[in-house]
């Protein structure tokens, strides 16, 4: 299953919810150099839906904030649950 996050670098902490439009926010500390912020995003995700990180896998955007991911479709319920929570 895809879907869209927003990944929001250098932030006080890692958090995954809430929305910016169709995107899921992920927070993460890690600065957007060489491709830090989006590992740091992609484990915050997998641990935040509960799977293992290689079942989260990047399809677009990988010098973007906003980013389409690949997820085991068994994190549906999970993910909208977090897409309500607030950031």
């Amino acid at each position: 299953m895809r879907v869209s996050i927003r990944v929001r670098p250098g932030a006080p902490r890692t958090a995954v919810g809430g929305r910016h439009g169709d995107a899921l926010v992920v927070a993460v500390q890690a600065r957007a150099v060489d491709g830090a912020a989006t590992r740091a995003a992609l484990e915050a995700l997998a641990e935040a839906l509960g799977c293992r990180k290689r079942e989260v896998t990047l399809i677009t955007g990988a010098t973007s904030r906003t980013k389409s991911v690949e997820v085991p479709a068994a994190s549906a319920s999970r993910l909208a649950d977090l897409m309500r929570e607030a950031d």
